[in-house]
């Protein structure tokens, strides 16, 4: 495989189109449809173990747990799974940064430092320089598990992911005419999010919004904490929320590691942060794929304010992108945290304005630290109609397109995919026999289970 933009600057567009067309002789668009497991076909459940001997023990039976509930939750977890299958696929040798964890749940709505909604990926912990193609297959691929989870006809799947791939390609296609100022600057505003649906839908559209723009970090306070001995600290609810002195750990280790992440911002941002004093620490359990890393929560109080003025940060582990094994060693080392919020920064329109990374003294473990909640929006595709289903998974495309043509060759893609659906065509055949295998991988974790090899909480 070739490096992230590797092409010369003293090519001109049309030589990289063709340079990207000619890759057709060498990868046929039609060879994206092939997917079939081998015999020789790892255990899932042998990669899902190798992950959790590196996370907190007592909290990965949460994992399997969660993981168990359906085959899309199954999908949400198994990312290292995905990765393994997708680099025996073909592919161009054409790069871009990954998300590495493109699945239709990991793109949504959040504020800019700006205080203007957008919608874009927002999932980072897997991002790696690595191949175009394993991001657009793991999302349609997510796409057909969640229109099979819905229960809806084979043809009804096949359409939704065709919707999607069609986005990309065409959004692709549309980049190559814009300056690379212009790709920088670009974002899906919101009220292109609401102009991307059609008018039946435009008023729940418009309902996420405000749902979105009242989870910040005010509501993030008011869920999570208490009052008690005079001051404000997290709401006890183990094993999901554990206070630090019930954990094991000591305050003065988060407190070194605060102050690793406090070097990583910017000059106005670290005398921003510095206006706050800490008061309270937890761990927390979130998401799917990521429990049983480490994530803790830390409450900070501002100058008094009559109104009460508070801040949570989510410092969140960051291991080795479930990409390396295939594509090489992250360029920052063992530095994960840094290597998530390189690749978040090169691939969101905007980040959250205390995005950062730090490292512990314990064990040198890698975090990545952002606020919990900055008005956050993440619509429920499982309760989706086939057609909202295909125009949602249709705007993820599009944030996954800009995504792309910001940190990769977009001229030699679009070259190589051109204006015909042989891509589009290719890539829902695979998506369709993808969840299938996925279907087959959620039954052998069940199994796992029901005979004792792994250990699940279900229900939280």
């Amino acid at each position: 495989m070739t490096a992230l933009l590797m092409t010369s600057t003293e090519d001109t567009c049309d030589e990289r189109r063709l340079m990207g067309r000619a890759l057709r002789r060498l990868v046929p668009r039609s060879s994206h449809a092939a997917f079939g497991a081998s015999a020789t076909r790892r255990d899932p459940i042998d990669v899902l173990e190798d992950q959790a001997s590196s996370r907190v023990a007592q909290l990965v039976p949460i994992r399997y747990g969660r993981m168990s509930a359906s085959p899309f939750a199954f999908f949400r977890g198994a990312a290292a799974v995905m990765a393994m299958d997708l680099a025996a696929s073909p592919v161009t040798g054409l790069w871009v940064q990954a998300c590495g964890d493109a699945h239709v749940a990991n793109f949504g709505k959040f504020a800019t430092p700006e205080r203007n909604l957008v919608f874009d990926v927002n999932d980072f912990d897997e991002t790696l320089p690595g191949p175009w193609e394993w991001d657009v297959k793991r999302l349609c691929a997510s796409l057909h598990v969640v229109a099979r989870d819905r229960g809806f006809h084979r043809a009804v799947c096949d359409e939704i992911v065709a919707a999607a791939a069609r986005s990309y390609r065409e959004r692709l296609l549309e980049s190559t005419e814009r300056r690379t100022l212009e790709l920088w600057y670009d974002r899906i505003h919101i009220k292109e999010v609401i102009a991307h649906f059609p008018p039946r839908y435009q008023g729940i559209v418009r309902r996420d919004i405000k749902r979105a723009r009242r989870k910040d970090h005010r509501r993030a306070v008011a869920k999570l904490t208490t009052t008690a001995r005079g001051g404000v600290q997290f709401l006890e609810d183990p094993p999901l929320v554990v206070h630090l002195g019930n954990t094991g750990h000591e305050l003065a280790e988060l407190q070194v590691t605060l102050a690793s992440y406090r070097e990583s911002l910017t000059d106005e941002r670290r005398n921003l942060f510095d206006r706050f004093r800490l008061v309270d620490v937890a761990r927390k359990v979130v998401g799917v794929g990521s429990v049983g890393t480490r994530c803790w929560v830390a409450l900070f109080e501002g100058p008094d304010h009559p109104a009460g003025d508070r801040l949570v940060l989510q410092l969140k582990q960051a291991q080795a992108s479930v990409l390396e094994p295939y594509v090489g060693a992250s360029t920052f080392g063992r530095r994960h945290g840094l290597r998530v919020v390189a690749g978040q920064r090169l691939t969101q329109a905007a980040s959250d304005l205390f995005l950062g990374w730090a490292e512990s003294p314990r064990r040198r473990t890698q975090y990545y630290v952002r606020q919990l909640w900055d008005v956050k929006g993440q619509s429920d595709v499982l309760k989706m109609d086939a057609a909202k289903l295909g125009y949602y998974g249709a705007l993820c495309a599009l944030a996954l397109a800009r995504a792309h043509a910001r940190t990769g060759d977009a001229l030699q893609i679009a070259g190589y995919l051109g204006a015909s659906d042989n891509f589009d065509r290719a890539v829902t055949t695979f998506a369709a026999r993808y969840a299938l295998i996925n279907e087959r991988d959620h039954a052998t974790l069940l199994q796992a289970i029901r005979t004792g090899r792994l250990t699940a909480w279900r229900g939280i």
